[in-house]
């Protein structure tokens, strides 16, 4: 399939195809017949890795073994031929694969997948910026070799702002590949407009970061199929615990893995998830079948933003509480954001948990915790909002500037997804380059404050948040009274 025409397969390097054959088979059917019945949590704790694996190959070891090796040997020339070709699973070398990023990406196909009824496979990267240059670059193709031709693609305008940068300038303006902005996602007909012949994907991010930004994904999936067109979701902030986009008709999620799936904060790390058999208007029979292996293979191979042997491991293992951290810092997030909305020096507070958040009920239709029915806790389906929200400071920039110097507790950081809780500015931090047209477009006003609310009791960080506006809001007053009183 990858290897090209001219392979030549002698009688030993059928050998090995068979018994790999076999091992794959075999590996389908244990998916298919065992994995795919576990929970959610079972999932997230064991993936692939067995006790029989472990056992006979590594010695008993209970969690991934990490192999640090940048190659594999091989027992003769049959089997290296064979690897090289891609006609047996090998990993060969670590910028194409690992063993370890093998159990990292078993894992996150089989999340991301959980409940879809097709198949879905995954590759690593060494950061989310990573994955979502991995994940639109193969669509940006010439369909015609030596014919160059106009290509765009539609994407929504709130969204990271390295997202951002890399299709306003490195694609736009670099390459002249447009890049054609959704300014209200929730508006399927501006979706529509923005699509023609030369169209190649249609790109969102949910809950976007920093302004809690949505869309309907299964009507925006059935939009873009309808034009022969993938969808690729970013769902960091969601994380597989709470929204599952190709569950509802996604062809691609990229995630940030660094972020809340990588919670310790113990390094980068991302990937990319697709369904098989996804759809496209690009002439690649290879590409639409297995899209993930497709991008291992091939692109990644050649550009090589690969992940190290070592974070995939680390991931991994924050991975597998993943469900119940996700529904505690939800619950805590909740709470600091009913307390913001109250405070007098708050002039707006954006967390789709919120009953009065225009976009709760399309949110509400998305996101919830994973297996709730199934937990002794709930029984019954119960929605959760992620722990990450904004927050206007009354006063302007100036004010929430102070606010944000009068933090003790909570970390100043450009980071999100942690443990800790960690705030940032967006305006002066994560969307700075892209300008202040750019920062209109994505509605980031100067005095929004991001904040990821982490493990801590949701009432210390409370009380960090007002003591620090407490600060901001007599500044403000003296400023504009003269007294200190």
């Amino acid at each position: 399939m990858y290897g090209g025409d001219d392979v030549h397969i002698t009688p030993g390097m059928q050998g090995y195809i068979d018994r790999n054959n076999a091992y794959l088979t075999k590996r389908t059917q244990y998916i298919r017949d065992v994995v795919k019945k576990w929970k959610f949590d079972t999932i997230a704790v064991h993936g692939l890795y067995t006790v029989q694996e472990a056992i006979e190959d590594y010695q008993g070891s209970i969690i991934e073994p990490i192999f640090m090796s940048p190659s594999q040997a091989f027992t003769d020339s049959d089997e290296m031929a064979a690897a090289l070709a891609y006609l047996i699973p090998s990993w060969t070398y670590s910028r194409i694969a690992n063993p370890s990023t093998y159990y990292y990406e078993w894992t996150m196909a089989l999340l991301e997948g959980y409940g879809f009824d097709g198949e879905t496979s995954a590759c690593s990267t060494s950061s989310g910026m990573a994955a979502i240059m991995t994940a639109v670059q193969p669509f940006l193709v010439h369909k015609k070799h030596h014919v160059r031709e106009p290509r765009n693609f539609v994407a929504t305008a709130q969204c990271y702002g390295g997202t951002f940068q890399l299709f306003n300038v490195r694609l736009m303006e670099e390459r002249d590949i447009e890049c054609r902005w959704v300014e209200d996602p929730t508006n399927i007909d501006e979706w529509a407009s923005k699509i023609d012949a030369d169209t190649r994907f249609l790109y969102g991010e949910l809950p976007s970061n920093p302004g809690m930004g949505f869309f309907d994904v299964q009507a925006v999936a059935d939009l873009a199929h309808s034009h022969d067109l993938p969808l690729i979701c970013d769902s960091t902030v969601a994380t597989p615990a709470l929204l599952r986009p190709i569950c509802h008709g996604a062809d691609i999620v990229v995630q940030s893995a660094t972020k809340t799936l990588t919670s310790s904060g113990f390094g980068t790390s991302g990937a990319v998830i697709a369904r098989n058999n996804l759809v496209a208007n690009i002439d690649n029979d290879d590409l639409k079948k297995d899209f993930a292996l497709y991008i291992k293979y091939l692109p990644n191979r050649d550009s090589g933003p690969n992940l190290h042997p070592m974070q995939a491991v680390l991931t991994l293992n924050d991975m597998r509480t993943l469900r119940s951290k996700i529904d505690l810092l939800s619950q805590s997030t909740m709470k600091v954001a009913e307390y913001l909305q109250a405070h007098p020096q708050v002039e707006s507070v954006e967390y789709l948990g919120l009953h009065n958040h225009p976009l709760h009920e399309l949110a509400r239709k998305y996101m919830w915790l994973v297996d709730a029915q199934h937990d002794a806790a709930y029984g019954k389906p119960v929605n959760r909002y992620g722990h990450l929200l904004s927050f206007c400071v009354k006063g302007g920039a100036a004010t929430a500037r102070t606010f944000f110097d009068g933090l003790q507790r909570i970390w100043r950081a450009t980071d999100l997804g942690r443990i800790k809780s960690v705030a940032t500015i967006p305006a002066i931090s994560t969307h700075q380059q892209q300008g202040e047209e750019g920062r209109k477009l994505a509605h980031i006003p100067p005095n929004l404050v991001r904040l990821c609310v982490g493990a801590e009791h949701p009432d210390d960080v409370i009380a960090d948040l007002d003591q620090a506006l407490h600060k901001a809001g007599s500044k403000t007053a003296v400023a504009a009274t003269g007294r200190s009183d």
